[in-house]
């Protein structure tokens, strides 16, 4: 029964696990489509006229997940908002992909 229980955790913690890699993942594939055309696909590109910043900047990478979704769901400045574009599921996931790039 021990035994059992040890296989049941590790199981439940490699799916945990997993999950995450294709939470972030799924974030970086909505990114490449919807947001490198404009930030970079490194999140590096800056376009004063366009009033892109660099996402690896790090007024960006200090906003927390929530904040960044909120922006992405409603847009800032130029950036139009995304919300009814993208679900909110897809949303949360490119605001945790942003907090990748360095």
């Amino acid at each position: 029964m021990k035994g059992f229980r040890t296989i049941a955790i590790v199981a439940l913690v490699m799916g945990l696990a997993l999950s995450n890699v294709a939470f972030a993942q799924s974030g970086a594939d909505v990114y490449k489509s919807k947001c490198a055309m404009c930030h970079g696909p490194d999140g590096k590109k800056e376009n004063p006229a366009m009033g892109t910043k660099s996402l690896t900047s790090p007024d960006v990478q200090k906003m927390s997940e929530a904040d960044l979704a909120a922006v992405i769901s409603k847009g800032k400045g130029k950036m139009p908002g995304y919300a009814g574009k993208l679900t909110d599921d897809q949303i949360k996931q490119v605001a945790a992909f942003v907090k990748t790039l360095k």
